[in-house]
C-alpha cells in the first residue's frame, strides 16, 4: 500500500506539471494568436465583406424646427426657423447577378494555421428610377475601409465599356442621370484577398432583394456556412472543387451569404489539447505496467515508475516546442520515437528486453503516443479512447484472471503432492 500511495503521488506530481505545460503552450498560442492574426490581416487582407450598390438621388427640403434662443436677460423664448436640409432617397435595386471565385491558399504564423484566400469579384447590377422624374443618381459601391486591396478594380456597362468611377471615403461612386422609369446596368470587378471568411451582404438590416444570383466557385471542396448565413439554392462538389448558386425571385432578409474556409489543424491549440490530457494516458501506463509486472513477477520501484512519468513528459516538452519549427507531423514522430527510446532503454536495465519492449514498449505506444495522436481526428476523440479504456480493462481482467488460475491450479496441485 505504501508503494501505490507513493507511485500516485508521482502520478499527482507529474499531473501538475503537464497542467503547468498546457497553460504555458496555451498562453504562447494566446499571446501570439492576436498578434498573428493582425500581422496576417495587414499582410493578406481581413476576412472580406461585400455589400451591394446603393442608388440615391438626392432633393433639398424646406423643414421647420422648433429652436430655443435666450434674451440679455436670460429668459428663453422659443420661434420656429425654417431650414433647408438635402434629403436622400434610394432606388431599387431590380437585379443582381454576382460570379465569385475563392482561392484557397495556407499560411503558417508561429503556432497558427491561416485560411487565406483570393477572390474574383463580378457583380452585374440594374437599378431603376421609380422617382417619377428625371434624377441625378448616384450608385454607390462599398468598398472595404482598412486593410484591403482592390486589384484590377473597374465600372464598365454591359458591353465592356468603361465608365467613371470616383473613389472616395471606402466607396466608388458613378453619377448618371436617369429619365422616369429607366434602368440603368453597371458591371463591377475586381480581384482582392482576404482571411477566413467571405461574405455577401444582401441588404443593409432587413430588405428586399429582386431577381438575385450568386454562383460561387472554389477550389476546395471543404466548403462550410457560417451561422446565420444563407444556404445555397444548389451546390455539388468535383473533387477538389465546389461550386454553389443563390437564386433568389424576391427575398425579404437580413442574413448575408457566406462560406468559411477550411483551416489545417493548428499546432498550438493541439499540442495543448494533448498535454492536458496526458495524466489519463499515464494513469493507464502505470495501471497496465503494475498488473504486468505482478503477473510476471516483475519487482518496480516507486522511483522506476518517477522516470516513466518524466520520459511520458518529455514527449509532450519536446512536442510543444519542436512544432515552432517542425511540420506538426514530424514534430510528432520525433518526440514519441525520444520518449519510448527513453523507457525502453532505461527499463531493460532491470526488467530486461523482452519486458521493456514487449509489455513497457507496446503499453506506452497505444496509451501515450496513439492516444495522444486521437485528437488528429476531430469529433472521434472520445470514442477513440472509450474504446481503448474498454479494450484495456477486457486485456487486463483476461491476463489477471489467467495467472490467478495458473496459481490457484499449482496450488492445488502443491497440496495433491505433500498429501
Amino acid at each position: 500500500m505504501k508503494n501505490l500511495a507513493v507511485i500516485g503521488l508521482i502520478w499527482v506530481g507529474c499531473a501538475i506539471a503537464w497542467i503547468i505545460l498546457g497553460s504555458t503552450v496555451v498562453v504562447r498560442s494566446g499571446d501570439s494568436s492576436s498578434a498573428l492574426t493582425e500581422e496576417v490581416h495587414l499582410l493578406w487582407g481581413p476576412p472580406h465583406t461585400q455589400s451591394p450598390p446603393r442608388a440615391i438621388w438626392r432633393s433639398t427640403e424646406k423643414r421647420r424646427q422648433r429652436v430655443t434662443s435666450y434674451t440679455p436677460q436670460g429668459t428663453p423664448v422659443e420661434s420656429d426657423v425654417e431650414r433647408e436640409e438635402v434629403v436622400e432617397h434610394a432606388l431599387p435595386l431590380v437585379k443582381s447577378d454576382v460570379a465569385v471565385k475563392l482561392a484557397l491558399e495556407q499560411r503558417q504564423k508561429g503556432l497558427l494555421w491561416f485560411p487565406t484566400y483570393a477572390v474574383d469579384f463580378r457583380g452585374a447590377y440594374a437599378v431603376e428610377n421609380d422617382s417619377g422624374a428625371r434624377r441625378a443618381v448616384d450608385i454607390v459601391f462599398p468598398l472595404a475601409a482598412q486593410n484591403a486591396v482592390y486589384d484590377g478594380f473597374r465600372v464598365t456597362r454591359p458591353d465592356g465599356s468603361a465608365v467613371a468611377a470616383r473613389v472616395e471615403n471606402g466607396r466608388a461612386v458613378v453619377t448618371d442621370e436617369l429619365a422616369p422609369g429607366e434602368r440603368r446596368e453597371l458591371v463591377v470587378a475586381y480581384r482582392s484577398r482576404g482571411t477566413s471568411t467571405w461574405r455577401y451582404e444582401l441588404t443593409a438590416g432587413t430588405g428586399q432583394v429582386r431577381d438575385f444570383h450568386l454562383a460561387m466557385d472554389t477550389d476546395f471542396a471543404a466548403v462550410d456556412f457560417p451561422a446565420g448565413t444563407l444556404s445555397p439554392t444548389r451546390h455539388r462538389a468535383t473533387g477538389d472543387r465546389w461550386r454553389g448558386e443563390w437564386r433568389f425571385e424576391t427575398l425579404v432578409a437580413n442574413a448575408p451569404i457566406g462560406v468559411t474556409l477550411p483551416s489545417r489543424l493548428n499546432p498550438g491549440p493541439l499540442a495543448a489539447r494533448i498535454t492536458f490530457f496526458a495524466p489519463v494516458g499515464l494513469l493507464f501506463f502505470f495501471f497496465v505496467i503494475a498488473n504486468f509486472a505482478t503477473v510476471r513477477k516483475v519487482r518496480l520501484h516507486p522511483l522506476n515508475y518517477f522516470f516513466f512519468g518524466a520520459a511520458f513528459f518529455a514527449f509532450h516538452l519536446l512536442f510543444s516546442y519542436l512544432v515552432d519549427h517542425l511540420a506538426i507531423l514530424p514534430a510528432f514522430a520525433v518526440a514519441a520515437a525520444a520518449s519510448i527510446v527513453l523507457v525502453v532503454t532505461y527499463a531493460r536495465l532491470f526488467v530486461g528486453w523482452r519486458f521493456a519492449l514487449r509489455e513497457m514498449g507496446i503499453a506506452q505506444l497505444i496509451y501515450l503516443v496513439l492516444f495522444s495522436f486521437t485528437f488528429f481526428w476531430q469529433g472521434f476523440t472520445g470514442l477513440a479512447i472509450t474504446v481503448g479504456a474498454v479494450l484495456t480493462l477486457a486485456v487486463m481482467m483476461q491476463v489477471t484472471g489467467r495467472a490467478q488460475r495458473a496459481a490457484t491450479e499449482r496450488a492445488t496441485t502443491e497440496r495433491a503432492v505433500s498429501g
